[in-house]
């Protein structure tokens, strides 16, 4: 698509902002004139993820932990709401913390915006479909989700977020966005955060088996990091409500994926298989209509183009 809506913004809070996605928005968001300050406690974010934009006009860092507070004075006409451990790993290492940010975290975001009659946007993400049991997935898909098994800190708290901008929304008037995000991947991952691609990147640099789970033939559909922040930003500025799926529009197995790193990575690598998790879904692929017809939105970086990306950045990075 040619059309993508972008607004100019004056004062951007980016909840998060020291995380992979959320390092990036605070970037974005810079270049395009806007003031921005980033809120993070630096649990799973890493303050080298914003090194290069402190001392940059317009922009503030600010260490804390939004579910306890949210201490920005300063009004402003956008809040992006990403503060949230995401990994796998770190949402085992987190779970309660994972489930404070969701609910509480989010409270606190949504009061800050309610209070600056503020535009929010809520990072949500596909494990509200949980193990889905039909692909693709849309908006309306209620999702297959377990409430106790291993990932349920991660999936309901995001579930509960969802519920909480939407109540926000209906009985206080705030201006409310929720965003649903797929597999998103790029450089500025850290390599010790569990998801497949920064796994098996860092494996095949290092020589090392790459660690496939269950027979490797479970789908993901991956969005290269620039296509994610810019239908972000999109549906900011777009005034829809959501929810909306921001992700690929293709699948990939993840033994397809591990032999396509081997392959870009020139490594000699060799594939291991290991026990899958439990609750792992089998298939996770959006449907991505809505972003399309409403947005104007689709992402344009290929799987292939976007490893090779990656992987040049894991090379001289990590």
């Amino acid at each position: 698509m040619s059309r993508v809506i972008s607004r100019k913004w004056g004062h951007v809070v980016v909840t998060g902002g020291g995380g992979f996605v959320g390092s990036r928005l605070c970037a974005v968001l810079l270049d395009a004139g806007a003031d921005v300050t980033c809120v993070d406690d630096l649990s799973t974010g890493r303050a080298e993820n914003v090194a290069a934009l402190r001392g940059r006009p317009g922009f503030t860092f600010v260490r804390a932990d939004v579910a306890e507070e949210l201490p920005v004075d300063r009004p402003a006409d956008l809040v992006l709401h990403f503060a949230s451990p995401s990994s796998p790993a770190d949402c085992l290492r987190l779970p309660l913390h994972t489930l404070d940010t969701g609910s509480l975290g989010t409270r606190n975001a949504l009061r800050l915006a309610h209070r600056a009659d503020a535009r929010f946007v809520l990072a949500s993400a596909s494990g509200v479909y949980g193990a889905p049991r039909h692909s693709p997935q849309d908006e309306r898909y209620r999702g297959d989700v377990d409430p106790v098994g291993p990932r349920s800190a991660h999936d309901e708290a995001k579930r509960f977020a969802e519920a909480l901008t939407t109540a926000h929304a209906e009985t206080l008037g705030t201006d409310t966005c929720v965003v649903r995000l797929f597999n998103t991947y790029g450089p500025g991952m850290r390599g010790d955060d569990g998801r497949a691609v920064s796994t098996f990147v860092r494996q095949a640099l290092a020589g090392e088996p790459l660690t496939v789970t269950g027979d490797g033939l479970q789908t993901r559909s991956l969005c290269y990091i620039d296509d994610t922040v810019s239908a972000v930003l999109a549906a900011a500025a777009h005034g829809m409500r959501g929810p909306v799926n921001i992700g690929g529009a293709s699948e990939i197995t993840m033994l397809g994926l591990a032999r396509l790193v081997i392959a870009l990575a020139g490594s000699r690598s060799e594939i291991r298989y290991i026990d899958r998790p439990v609750d792992d879904p089998a298939v996770r692929r959006p449907d991505i209509t809505l972003a399309r017809d409403k947005l104007g939105w689709e992402p344009h970086v290929a799987t292939e183009e976007g490893l090779r990306r990656t992987i040049d950045w894991f090379r001289a990075n990590v």
